[in-house]
């Protein structure tokens, strides 16, 4: 009888936590932490591998939480994020352009792209309320066809700085820009903790945390429950006397600016900027983060965030790593390629059935 009484609570306790977590996230944490498990038995390092994958959390999660506040809105998931990177890159190009160095040109980036972002961001706004219903996808438009003026713009803009102009011609920005001297690891170094190959980017992480709490807080004030209200019933929104248009705006605005620094911030952890077509790879990442972490199309939450980009993040950095150990050969990037597609197109066919 008892047996039978535990074996009844050990199924009531799996299903709470697969009706609760999610069982396709469960099976993703699991292979997750077999991974882990099977690192050091294949000769990875495991502190190492645990420092990469909070090393590539610190630089992409503010370019997911970029994507909470217009899920919030109404506006859906945020396939236009291309714009506020560009906004982040003009800053970063400009800020070096002008002759700030050191932690400087970070802070310099930062104050450069906001504006930048704020008139970008109440365009792309406007946009998005002319075509309610249809976000999604002229988002995605808005995105790559920005991606693509801005492959002419960064040749013809006038730069002058010889560490970022092509050195024969003298015009037009080289393809990838080293930060060195400027504001690579200005975060990760601050209150840096190393103990053997564990490295924890502390600086990172920390504002990451200062810029999640303040989302969640904005969440929980009288605008915040407006915009909220807004997402999930504009209809009630707009007989209780809330501004849609005006909401959904500026959703767009915020998720604009935190993908502006959020690409600072990827950039001072990764060492590099990277211009041209690179923009084109970090939205369907980002969204499918937000996806994976439990997210759906009309809710998101710091939580999903943080899971996501912990487990996208985790089987990119693990599966190539631990597949080359075991196999003895440099594949890497395909796989990497692999994995990071087959999860973007798993959480896209997660998205579609959400939304149906």
């Amino acid at each position: 009888m008892n047996e039978k009484t535990n074996t009844k609570k050990e199924k009531g306790w799996f299903s709470k936590l697969v009706a609760s977590y999610g069982l396709p996230r469960l099976i993703i944490t699991a292979f997750l932490l077999f991974l882990l498990v099977l690192a050091p038995f294949v000769g990875a390092d495991l502190p190492t591998q645990i420092s990469n994958i909070i090393a590539r959390f610190s630089w992409n999660g503010i370019l997911v939480l970029a994507m909470v506040p217009m899920v919030h809105s109404g506006c859906g998931l945020n396939f236009g994020l291309p714009l506020g990177i560009i906004s982040g890159l003009l800053g970063a190009t400009l800020s070096i352009e002008f002759g700030f160095t050191g932690p400087l040109s970070f802070l310099m980036a930062i104050l450069i792209a906001t504006p930048l972002a704020l008139v970008l961001g109440t365009i792309y706004g406007w946009l998005l309320n002319k075509i309610k219903g249809g976000e999604m996808m002229i988002a995605t438009y808005v995105g790559f066809s920005s991606v693509s003026l801005m492959c002419m713009m960064w040749l013809i803009l006038p730069y002058k700085s010889p560490n970022m102009v092509w050195g024969l011609s003298g015009k037009g920005l080289r393809t990838t820009i080293s930060l060195e001297g400027y504001y690579i690891d200005v975060l990760a170094n601050f209150l840096r903790i190393r103990i053997g190959n564990l490295d924890i980017p502390v600086g990172t992480l920390l504002f990451f945390a200062v810029l999640a709490l303040g989302i969640w807080a904005f969440l929980h004030t009288k605008t915040g429950t407006a915009m909220t209200a807004v997402g999930s019933n504009p209809t009630f929104a707009r007989a209780a006397g809330i501004n849609v248009d005006k909401m959904r705006m500026l959703s767009v605005i915020m998720s604009t600016w935190l993908a502006a620094v959020g690409i600072l911030v990827y950039e001072q952890g990764f060492g590099f900027i990277q211009l041209y077509t690179a923009p084109f790879y970090m939205a369907l990442p980002a969204v499918s983060a937000i996806l994976i972490g439990g997210a759906t199309v009309n809710k998101a939450t710091i939580t999903n965030v943080i899971i996501g980009t912990i487990l996208f993040q985790g089987i990119v950095t693990m599966t190539p790593t631990v597949m080359n150990n075991m196999i003895h050969m440099d594949m890497s990037e395909v796989i990497r390629i692999i994995v990071s597609n087959g999860m973007i197109l798993y959480a896209l066919t997660r998205k579609t059935e959400v939304a149906k």
